[in-house]
């Protein structure tokens, strides 16, 4: 009976936890790598818009650009950060991504629906790299 216990609840946080942290990133773009610190942030995450109970939901991660940004920062300050970023980063002009959490779940399917066929994952004798842009064949 442990060993079952033990199993559904493993199941049931990776599903928790997979839901919490897919619609934050996924199908953001990835950074060239000469972005300064703020634009690394802000391009590659999407903050998802809901009220109290989103924030209880996905543990404050809803505020993803801000907690990026701000990694030390208290959850229930990035509430309160969010207007102060979002105004800054509409004052320099750098795109802030900000949905639905139904939307953010589409958008981050529809980005693995599409990468999925392009990345070996049904190869196990090579390695992905990070963008699937790769390929490298494993020796054993």
């Amino acid at each position: 009976m442990s060993i079952a216990s033990t199993t559904s609840t493993s199941k049931a946080s990776g599903v928790y936890l997979g839901m919490t942290f897919a619609p934050n990133h996924n199908g953001m773009p990835h950074p060239a790598g000469d972005e300064d610190y703020l634009r690394k942030q802000v391009l590659t995450s999407r903050n998802v818009r809901g009220g109290r109970f989103t924030d209880i939901a996905l543990g404050g991660l809803n505020y993803q650009i801000e907690h990026h940004l701000f990694p030390g920062m208290p959850t229930p300050n990035l509430r309160k950060a969010q207007p102060i970023v979002r105004q800054y980063c509409a004052d320099i002009g750098v795109p802030y991504e900000e949905t639905s959490l139904v939307a953010s779940y589409r958008q981050a399917l529809r980005y693995l629906h599409e990468w999925a066929p392009r990345c070996a994952w049904h190869a196990p004798d090579y390695r992905v790299s990070r963008s699937c842009a790769t390929l490298t064949k494993l020796q054993y």
